[in-house]
């Protein structure tokens, strides 16, 4: 899974008018899929008279397929939420929630133009995004013998980790932050490294 990706810091709005019917599109930043939907309700409660709300969100890396999620809601299956989680997955944005409000004007558009009205609608949005770069990090704190101390400092330098909070007791016990998709072997790295006389808490 990539650690290193873009995201929005900014909040993008635009609109477009296909036979009549009003697309309204919300891009947002979210922190998780909560916040999301959160962002959603509250789209929905800015625009109550509106026919739909159809949205889909991407809460974590681009390429995490367990924090997408993306509604139709009300169109026809498939016309609506997929069309926009397909643009929001193709920009590589992470992090990023779209919300397309839609007031129908009594034409319909048909299965394929709603997909292209809806696509096309958060196309135009990303557009206009400024697009920022971002490291997916994770926290750890490492317990060890002072003999290890070493040892640990070097391996920490070799991934680029930064060093926080350090106490000592009968062992050393130090808090660290580096890029999540390097977390793996960095653990596997270190407890090799220290004979397996190391501990973790994430």
């Amino acid at each position: 899974m990539s650690c290193s990706f873009e995201i929005i810091q900014d909040a993008v709005e635009c609109q477009q008018v296909i036979k009549k019917s009003r697309f309204i599109t919300h891009l947002l930043p979210v922190a998780d899929k909560y916040q999301a939907m959160s962002e959603i309700e509250q789209i929905r409660q800015e625009y109550p008279d509106a026919r739909h709300h159809c949205w889909a969100f991407i809460a974590g890396a681009p390429d995490d397929t367990q924090v997408l999620g993306f509604s139709d809601d009300g169109e026809p299956n498939g016309t609506a939420g997929k069309p926009i989680l397909a643009q929001l997955r193709g920009s590589g944005l992470g992090y990023i929630c779209a919300v397309v409000v839609r007031y129908f004007g009594g034409v319909k558009l048909g299965t394929g133009g709603l997909v292209r009205a809806y696509g096309s609608s958060v196309g135009q949005a990303l557009d206009l995004v400024i697009r920022h770069p971002f490291v997916e990090k994770v926290t750890m704190t490492l317990h060890f013998g002072f003999e290890l101390l070493g040892t640990v400092t070097q391996l920490l330098r070799q991934y680029h980790a930064q060093q926080f909070d350090t106490t000592y007791t009968t062992q050393v016990g130090l808090t660290v932050v580096l890029a999540k998709c390097d977390k793996d072997d960095f653990c596997e790295h270190i407890m090799n490294a220290c004979s397996g006389k190391i501990e973790f808490d994430r």
